[in-house]
C-alpha cells in the first residue's frame, strides 16, 4: 500500500528564503531519519512563510501505512516554528 499526504504550512518567523530553507531542512532531515519516509517540498518555493511539503510511505498494510503518516504528521506539529495548515491524504 502506498499512501502520499500533502502538507501545507506556515512558517511564521522565516524573514527570507535562506532562513525558510534553514527550517524545512531540519524538518525533513529529522523525518527521514526518524520515520523512513520519503519527504520533498513541492510548492510555494519563491515564498518564504509559506511551503507545502510532499510525504510517502510504502507498506504491506494499511493500517502501518496510516499510522506512519500519522506519526509523521504528529512530529511536524510538533516543530514551533511550523503551523500546519492543511492535510491531503492519498492512497496510490
Amino acid at each position: 500500500m502506498i499512501l502520499s499526504a500533502e502538507v501545507e504550512c506556515i512558517i511564521y518567523d522565516a524573514q527570507s528564503l535562506k532562513e525558510k530553507r534553514s527550517v524545512l531542512k531540519r524538518v525533513k532531515t529529522r523525518i527521514q531519519n526518524e520515520f523512513n519516509v520519503a519527504v520533498s517540498e513541492l510548492d510555494y518555493q519563491d515564498l518564504w512563510q509559506r511551503t507545502c511539503i510532499g510525504l510517502v510511505t510504502i507498506a504491506s498494510d494499511k493500517v502501518i501505512a496510516e499510522q506512519t503518516i500519522q506519526r509523521t504528521l504528529s512530529f511536524i506539529d510538533s516543530f514551533p516554528e511550523l503551523e500546519r495548515t492543511e492535510t491531503v491524504l492519498e492512497w496510490l
